[in-house]
């Protein structure tokens, strides 16, 4: 996995407790030769997660690819708050498609670059999760299904921010958007909804998938530098908290993310050809509660009528992604106790 067998404290030096780290263990962004690939004076919202993660991917795209890479960007926040007319914080060759073709025109310009015999180059696609899951699902199905040479980045911040905040298919149950209002017997998101991507995009059995969070940085910077080393159709679901739409704190951002992997919401993992071949283990279990709290969009769930039944099936969802990737060190659970979870989850979203 993405981290060197040694307990990283960063404070914005070269150092790891009392000595100085080796050049192959300081982050890529500690590095003054960095690329800077989406520079300073674009427009986001303070705190937000996806400039964060859009910087640190693509400077690590770049130097895996030896400067040697193209954009392709799908509409949606990320483009919007980088490319105000006629203005431009992209210091690489960046493409803007529509909001649902980002893959297909990364495909061609990967084609483009083969004909041209420029082989070195590599091509990267990216997009929010609107234009990931919803939108352009089916380009990205199909580049997955045709294994095209090209690393699509999905930039998850639950929603479509851009727009005023609406659900889209990578929403989590329960929470509170423009178009899922906290009213009703079940107010929120409805469970049992919403796609699974980085699952999917192992049910292809493309070459590499992986999973990271803006809160890590050095395994973010590991997956994208090895997915860079591999060819054919690779996907990286980032995920990035969004202060605007999740009603949080804009000095939170990095802790959301934090508090998303440590509680199981939010899998860490990589797979290789529909297998998975590492997991970034949970340091310090945390209740789902805890990552919920500071987040408006569930404020409703501790109100003044409060609804501790879906804190608990929002649990057992946790629960499970952490059964199921074996989050926990010397996690092994018994087949009748997973089993039994399993059947409350069936019967608190109303199966049999």
């Amino acid at each position: 996995m993405g981290f060197q067998p040694v307990k990283f404290y960063q404070t914005g030096t070269f150092t790891v407790g009392n000595r100085l780290l080796t050049p192959d263990e300081r982050s890529l962004q500690s590095d003054k030769g960095r690329s800077n690939s989406i520079n300073s004076g674009h427009r986001a919202c303070q705190g937000c997660g996806e400039a964060l993660g859009a910087r640190y991917a693509i400077d690590a795209a770049v130097a895996g690819s030896h400067g040697q890479l193209i954009a392709a960007n799908a509409t949606g926040c990320l483009e919007v708050f980088s490319t105000p007319y006629p203005e431009s914080s992209w210091q690489l060759p960046w493409i803007h498609s529509l909001f649902g073709n980002a893959a297909a025109v990364a495909t061609g310009i990967a084609a483009a670059m083969k004909v041209k015999g420029k082989t070195s180059v590599r091509v990267v696609a990216q997009g929010g999760d609107g234009g990931t899951t919803d939108i352009g699902f089916g380009c990205l199905s199909g580049m997955f299904e045709r294994n095209d040479d090209v690393l699509y980045i999905c930039y998850d911040n639950q929603g479509y921010m851009n727009t005023g905040v609406q659900r889209s298919s990578a929403t989590p149950p329960a929470a509170r958007t423009a178009t899922t209002m906290t009213v009703g017997k079940e107010p929120g998101n409805v469970f049992g909804q919403g796609k699974n991507v980085p699952e999917i995009a192992m049910a292809h059995g493309i070459p590499y998938v992986a999973t990271a969070t803006v809160a890590d940085l050095r395994d973010l910077e590991y997956k994208v530098r090895k997915a860079m080393t591999v060819h054919g159709a690779r996907y990286i679901h980032i995920f990035v908290p969004c202060p605007l739409g999740w009603g949080t704190a804009s000095n939170d951002t990095i802790r959301m993310a934090r508090l998303a992997k440590e509680s199981g919401t939010f899998p860490v993992f990589e797979a290789e050809y529909g297998e998975v071949t590492g997991v970034l283990k949970i340091r310090h279990q945390i209740p789902v509660e805890d990552y919920l709290r500071p987040q408006k969009r569930f404020a409703h769930l501790f109100g003044e009528h409060p609804h501790p039944e879906t804190i608990a099936r929002l649990q057992l969802l946790a629960d499970r992604n952490i059964r199921k990737y074996g989050l926990l060190n010397g996690h092994a659970a018994a087949a009748d106790e997973a089993n039994e979870h399993l059947r409350e989850l069936r019967i608190s979203e109303g199966g049999n």
